[in-house]
C-alpha cells in the first residue's frame, strides 16, 4: 500500500503515470477511483486533481457521467503527433549542434558506440534504452527548456501506443543508420544537417509505427 498526503496530488499523478506506462492500467481501461483511493489510502480530492493533470497531458480522458479512462492512441493521433515531434526534436538537434562542446560530443559518440553494440547483438530493448539516452543528451545540450517540456509531454502520449517500432524487421538497422547521420552532422557542427537528419529519423519511426498499427501488431512494453 502507498499512502499520500491529500495535498500532494503531484505524487498521485506520478503513481498514476507509472501504472499506465507499466501496463497496470491499459489504454482504454476504466480508472476505478474507489479502488485506487482504498489502495493508496487517500481521499478522492488528490486523485481527481491528479486525473486533471494527466488529462491535460493527454494520458487520460474524462467522460461526463461515465468516469475517467486511460487514453488510446489511434493511427490518426500518431499521424498528427509524429510530424510535430520531428519538427521539435529537429530544432533541438539544430540548437544542440550550435552549442556542442567537446565533452558533449564525446558523450554522444560513446552513446552511439553503445547503439552499434546493441544493434550488432540484436538487443532491441538495450538499443531502445540507449536510443532514449542519445535523444536525452541532444535535448540537454540544446538547453531549451520549452522545447524539452513539449517533447517530453508528446513522448508521454506516444508511450500509450505501447508499440516499439524497433521490433519491425529491418527497423533496427535503419534506425542505427539514421543515428549515424545525426551524429556525423553534429560532430561536423552542421546544425542544419543535424536538424534534417533528426527530423527524417522521427518521421521514419512514425512510418514504422503506423505500419504496425495497420497490421494489428501485438503491443510491446517499451
Amino acid at each position: 500500500m502507498r499512502a499520500f498526503p491529500s495535498s500532494l496530488h503531484d505524487d498521485v499523478a506520478l503513481q498514476l503515470r507509472s501504472y499506465i506506462f507499466d501496463g497496470q492500467l491499459r489504454p482504454g481501461s476504466f480508472i476505478d477511483e474507489v479502488t485506487l483511493c482504498e489502495l493508496w489510502s487517500i481521499s478522492r480530492t488528490p486523485l481527481r486533481e491528479a486525473l486533471k493533470v494527466l488529462a491535460s497531458e493527454g494520458l487520460v480522458t474524462l467522460k461526463p457521467r461515465r468516469g475517467c479512462y486511460v487514453a488510446e492512441i489511434s493511427r490518426e493521433d500518431a499521424a498528427e503527433i509524429y510530424p510535430v515531434l520531428a519538427m521539435l526534436e529537429g530544432r533541438c538537434a539544430y540548437e544542440a549542434t550550435r552549442k556542442l562542446d567537446d565533452a558533449a560530443a564525446s558523450r554522444l559518440q560513446d552513446c552511439h558506440d553503445a547503439l552499434e553494440v546493441a544493434a550488432a547483438a540484436n538487443e532491441i530493448r538495450q538499443f531502445f534504452e540507449v536510443n532514449q539516452e542519445f535523444h536525452r543528451i541532444v535535448q540537454e545540450q540544446a538547453g531549451n527548456r520549452w522545447l524539452i517540456q513539449i517533447i517530453n509531454d508528446l513522448r508521454k502520449v506516444l508511450k500509450l501506443s505501447r508499440l516499439n517500432s524497433l521490433s519491425r524487421v529491418g527497423r533496427l538497422d535503419s534506425s542505427l543508420a539514421e543515428h549515424r547521420l545525426i551524429l556525423a552532422a553534429m560532430l561536423d557542427r552542421d546544425a542544419e544537417g543535424a536538424e534534417a537528419a533528426m527530423r527524417a529519423h522521427l518521421l521514419a519511426g512514425q512510418h514504422a509505427i503506423q505500419k504496425q498499427m495497420d497490421e494489428g501488431a501485438p503491443r510491446e512494453r517499451s
